[in-house]
């Protein structure tokens, strides 16, 4: 039995994911120093007696500390998540890989596939990308792709059906 290695899928998702994942990124870290700093406004203007003193006096250190720590995952994670993402369709088999600390890999058989709905959020929509949903009977043999081009995705997708048609068999 010939041994088979394990290799990246052939193709990147599109540069314009990078902008996608910033943006994202950027929306949370606003949303989180933001809570914090109003936490920390009403802690100020309250003076809660339950908090310690050195709590109430140096509240707004905390947005801060928190803005300074979530800044590195706000510059490093989309350019780290654009090259860790891949995906590639063979004659049998769809791939991808994902993640950024950790990573995942998926193998989807073509065979296998229910449905392949192409999807874009509003944000995926302004930079003309879009998601593809493969999904099997089995939630564990389903996938995504992000971050890919509209017609990428449009192609993919219908060649992605025509496929599944051929190769279907009776197993379920």
């Amino acid at each position: 039995m010939t041994a088979v290695r394990l290799r990246e899928p052939a193709h990147r998702l599109s540069k314009r994911a990078v902008a996608q994942w910033a943006v994202e990124s950027v929306i949370g870290f606003v949303l989180v120093v933001g809570g914090t700093a109003i936490a920390a406004s009403w802690i100020d203007s309250s003076r809660f007696s339950w908090l310690p003193d050195w709590l109430v006096e140096h509240v707004w250190w905390v947005p801060i500390a928190v803005g300074a720590v979530l800044l590195p995952f706000v510059v490093i994670e989309p350019v780290w998540r654009y090259a860790v993402h891949r995906w590639e369709l063979t004659e049998d088999v769809v791939y991808a890989r994902s993640g950024w600390f950790s990573r995942e890999w998926v193998f989807v058989p073509v065979s296998r596939i229910q449905t392949v709905d192409k999807t874009q959020g509003w944000l995926e929509r302004a930079l003309g990308l879009s998601t593809l949903e493969i999904r099997t009977a089995s939630h564990a043999g389903s996938s995504s792709i992000k971050g890919l081009d509209y017609d990428v995705a449009a192609r993919l997708a219908e060649d992605l059906a025509v496929r599944a048609h051929e190769l279907r068999d009776d197993a379920t």
